[in-house]
């Protein structure tokens, strides 16, 4: 008798009957969509990890030179025995996109890296000593985040010279306003916490206190940020060399193997869409892994 005037009064006040084991099993439809999601990041793993194995042995996937062709077999479309079919010179396509891959997977990390670690001090800087310079970095970073990306990335570009170490450079600094901005927010916020503000009443130099707590509070969000930029790096170094300032030719760098098929689209479509498929299929990989990631870390 208790036990029912108890729910009754729960059902009354509540405006809702009381939860149950049974409402906090997912339904049906929610595990299928679950699986379907754990599903997608596995293949996401599985796509970016066939394409780092690209990079670090090439030879295992594709055997032959990526330089030389036979000009017989020129312009053949996929098949059994050319799986991208072969270019104008009769060089195997897929070949060239598996040799490729060091090219465009080593310049997003290069790229990542000069991001990372140059946004990362200049937040750092404004963060932690605050006042005219932190108003000094930021107006510098406001600047470079008012400038376009790819215009940013020709202009550094034509500084250094063309090739994908200074693509991936020009592409790094580009991002350096993405990882400030943050690194500095994050700095201002811990700085402010308790723990932070005991530490300093505890008689701990600025340094310390810096080094010991703020710093390595701050670098989650930022590790995270570097994740989702690996994606968009990839992708910003093969615009660079369909355009032609990334790899000289004949390097097999993916932006170029794109660009280089452009002319013949209508005859031999392969040259073309199948790299652009590659970059499309392992950018989104990538992406979907960072946005993983980027969800842990919150």
């Amino acid at each position: 008798m208790t036990t029912s005037v108890i729910a009754e009064t729960a059902i009354v006040s509540d405006g809702a009957p009381p939860a149950t084991a049974a409402d906090s099993v997912p339904s049906p439809r929610r595990r299928r969509r679950l699986r379907g999601r754990s599903w997608g990041l596995y293949l996401a793993f599985v796509v970016v990890g066939v394409a780092v194995l690209w990079a670090i042995i090439p030879g295992v996937f594709a055997p032959g030179d990526p330089l030389t062709g036979v000009p017989a077999d020129k312009l053949l479309p996929p098949s059994a025995a050319h799986w991208f079919g072969t270019d104008t010179l009769g060089r195997d396509l897929f070949g060239r996109v598996v040799h490729g891959a060091v090219h465009s997977l080593s310049g997003a990390l290069i790229a990542v890296t000069v991001g990372l670690a140059l946004g990362t001090l200049i937040g750092a800087i404004a963060g932690a000593v605050g006042g005219v310079v932190d108003e000094v970095l930021m107006r510098i970073v406001d600047v470079l985040l008012a400038i376009p990306g790819l215009l940013l990335a020709l202009s550094v570009i034509i500084l250094l010279g063309f090739g994908t170490v200074n693509a991936a450079i020009a592409v790094g600094l580009g991002s350096v306003a993405a990882f400030a901005r943050l690194m500095r927010a994050e700095v201002s916020r811990v700085r402010r916490t308790e723990y932070v503000e005991a530490a300093f009443g505890s008689g701990a130099t600025f340094a310390a206190v810096l080094r010991r707590h703020v710093l390595p509070n701050s670098l989650t969000p930022i590790l995270a940020l570097a994740a989702l930029q690996f994606g968009s790096a990839i992708l910003a170094i093969s615009t660079l060399g369909f355009l032609g300032y990334g790899a000289p030719p004949p390097t097999p760098e993916w932006g170029l193997l794109i660009a280089d098929g452009r002319n013949y689209v209508g005859t031999a479509w392969w040259l073309t869409a199948l790299p652009g498929l590659v970059v499309v299929v392992v950018v989104l990989s990538a992406n979907r892994i960072s946005h993983r990631i980027g969800r842990r870390e919150k």
